[in-house]
C-alpha cells in the first residue's frame, strides 16, 4: 500500500510517500521558520495561510522524487490533531479533497503517534514493548507503549513542556527564534562547573515532570548577573550550559525510572528535543548501564514531517480504518486513541 503523508500541524509543511513493502519512498518538508523569526513564535494565522501555499507544491515533488503519479496512491494519511486548528484545516481538507477525487481511503493520524512511531523507519528499528519519552515544544510525556494504539500515560510535565522550556529560556538569553537549537548551539561553549541549576521534581516519587521553576531560576540568576554587571558572553553560554544539563538530567532520571517501574529494556526518544546532542549522548550512557537501549528518529524526523505521518497512517489503514469526515483536533490526547481492528486478510 502506497500512503501519501501530510503534515500540517504547526510551522512545518510535510509531505512523504511510504510504501508498506518498499518502506519510505520519498519525502519534503518545508519551514515556516524565516516567516515566524521576526515575531518570536508562530502566528496561528500565517502559518494556515503559508501551508495553503506550500502543500500541493510539496505533493507534487514528492511525487515526482518517488517517479509516481496522483493514480499510484492507494491512500492518504494527514495529521488530524493536536495542533493549530486552522494548520490542521489545510492538511485535513486538501487530503478530503484528493482522497474524494482518487476515490482512494484517508485517515486523520493522531500528531504524537507519529512522533512515537518514527524511529520505525531506521534501519534498526525498536520492538514492541517499549517505554516512549515524548519531548518536543508542547510535550513531555513518558508512555509504555504494548503495541500500535495499545498506550498507557506514565508521567508528563504539569506545567511547561521540556521544548517550551528551552524556548522561553532562549528569549532571556536574546537568542534568535527557533530558541531551543540556540540554546543548545551557545552551551556547547558553557562551562559545567560554574553553575548548577536544581532538576525538578527528581527529589519525590513519580514520572510527572515540571519545567516551570526551573525557568525561573534560570532568570534569576540571569538578573543577578546583570545586576552584577557580570553577564558577559561566557556567563551566559554558563548558564545555558547549567539549563540544558538540567533539563538533560532530569529527562534521564525519570526514564530511567520509568524502565525499572515498567520492566521495560527499549527506549524510544522522539519529538524535536530529541535531536539534542547532550541529551542523546549521556542518555546512551546511563541506559548502558541499565542493560538498556535507546532508539531515535534520524535527525530530520526528530521535528515535524510528513514521513512520520505517512508510516502511522499506513499501520492503521492496513488493518482498514478510515476517516469519514474532516474533524480537526487541537486538543487530542494520546491516551484516547485504541489499537487498530485486525488487519484483514488479503
Amino acid at each position: 500500500m502506497r500512503v501519501l503523508g501530510i503534515e500540517t500541524s504547526c510551522d512545518e509543511t510535510g509531505v512523504a510517500l511510504y510504501d508498506t513493502d518498499g518502506g519510505l519512498l520519498a519525502d519534503a518538508l518545508y519551514s515556516q521558520v524565516a516567516l515566524h523569526a521576526e515575531f518570536g513564535g508562530v502566528v496561528p494565522e500565517l502559518a494556515s495561510r503559508d501551508h495553503t501555499r506550500k502543500l500541493l507544491p510539496l505533493v507534487d515533488q514528492v511525487l515526482a522524487d518517488a517517479q509516481l503519479t496522483k493514480h499510484d496512491l492507494d491512500a492518504i494519511a494527514y495529521t488530524a490533531g493536536p495542533g493549530l486548528v486552522g494548520a490542521l484545516m489545510v492538511g485535513a481538507c486538501t487530503a478530503h479533497g484528493m482522497a474524494r477525487a482518487l476515490d482512494i481511503p484517508v485517515l486523520g493520524v493522531h500528531h504524537m503517534e507519529g512522533h512515537l512511531l518514527a524511529p520505525m523507519l531506521e534501519e534498526t528499528a525498536p520492538e514492541f514493548p517499549f517505554v516512549a519519552l515524548l519531548v518536543s515544544g508542547g510535550h513531555t510525556q513518558l508512555v509504555d507503549v504494548r503495541g500500535l494504539g495499545d498506550y498507557r500515560l506514565l508521567g508528563e510535565s504539569v506545567d511547561d513542556a521540556a521544548g517550551e522550556a528551552f524556548d522561553k529560556v532562549a528569549k532571556m538569553l536574546e537568542l534568535p527564534y527557533p530558541g531551543g537549537p540556540q540554546v543548545a548551539a551557545l552551551a556547547e561553549r558553557g562551562r559545567s562547573e560554574r553553575f548548577r541549576f536544581p532538576r525538578p521534581m527528581t527529589d519525590r516519587p513519580g514520572l510527572d515532570f515540571s519545567f516551570s521553576g526551573l525557568k525561573t531560576h534560570t532568570l534569576t540568576a540571569l538578573r543577578q548577573l546583570r545586576e552584577q554587571g557580570a553577564l558577559d558572553d561566557q556567563a551566559r553560554a554558563d548558564v545555558a550550559r547549567a539549563f540544558e544539563d538540567a533539563v538533560v538530567d532530569t529527562l534521564i532520571i525519570k526514564c530511567r525510572r520509568a524502565l525499572k517501574e515498567s520492566g521495560r529494556t527499549r527506549l524510544v526518544v522522539a519529538g524535536g528535543v530529541s535531536a539534542n546532542r547532550r541529551l542523546r549522548e549521556t542518555l546512551d550512557i546511563a541506559l548502558a548501564r541499565l542493560g538498556a537501549r535507546a532508539f531515535y528518529p534520524r535527525g530530520r524526523f526528530c521535528t515535524d514531517n510528513g514521513a512520520m505521518i505517512a508510516y502511522a497512517g499506513a499501520q492503521r489503514l492496513i488493518a482498514g480504518q478510515r476517516s469519514d469526515a474532516i474533524q480537526p483536533r487541537p486538543r487530542w490526547p494520546l491516551a484516547e486513541l485504541t489499537p487498530p481492528p485486525a488487519p484483514r486478510a488479503v
